[in-house]
């Protein structure tokens, strides 16, 4: 594990179904030692990187569709996003829409590469695929956790878990993140000639 994730111990499985900040169930840390998913620290809060902190303040996309980011669960090189199943989340057949398992999932593991960021770097998706495991209804609880697994120079790897109340996995991510600087888009611009310029042939 990378960061803050490398140092947290990981429990045995346990029968806990109580709720901790913000809704997040406590059976979080159970899905961890199952999957290698970091686990909620037993110590003081892990503090968010600056980026990260900032992004979760500017409320999203997925704070529009009813997700958030938790910081108590969130960290060096791993994130956590939850919310509440609502009837605008279903499709046609009453379970929740797959699109809302992949924004959870996006959201949390682009936390966990945001976390890793240097100043003036910025990230975004470039690859994204989810394993739908098991269908949610409306009034659960979802919970993704997204750790990276490798961060270069220019491209990080991530994975994510989706869990219901009861810590039942519902769905599992894989994705990559294409990661550039301020500088490194400057000297690109400077490179292409304006098209204003450009003689027709």
């Amino acid at each position: 594990m990378l960061g803050g994730a490398s140092n947290v111990a990981e429990p045995a499985r346990g029968t806990g179904g109580g709720t901790a900040v913000d809704g997040v169930p406590d059976y979080l840390c159970h899905a961890g030692a199952r999957s290698g998913m970091p686990r909620r620290p037993e110590a003081p809060a892990h503090r968010l990187s600056t980026d990260l902190f900032r992004a979760a303040r500017r409320r999203g996309f997925h704070y529009q569709v009813g997700f958030h980011v938790v910081p108590e669960r969130s960290g060096t090189g791993f994130c956590t996003v939850s919310g509440r199943v609502e009837p605008r989340h279903l499709n046609l057949h009453g379970a929740v829409h797959g699109g809302v398992y992949a924004t959870i999932l996006d959201t949390a593991m682009g936390g966990s590469v945001v976390s890793l960021l240097a100043q003036g770097e910025t990230a975004a998706t470039t690859s994204l695929t989810v394993q739908f495991l098991r269908a949610a209804r409306e009034g659960e609880v979802l919970t993704a956790v997204g750790k990276v697994l490798r961060r270069g120079r220019h491209i990080a790897f991530a994975e994510g878990e989706l869990v219901g109340r009861d810590g039942q996995q519902l769905a599992r991510a894989d994705g990559t993140w294409y990661i550039w600087s301020g500088s490194e888009t400057r000297q690109a611009r400077g490179r292409r000639e304006p098209f204003s310029r450009r003689r027709p042939s």
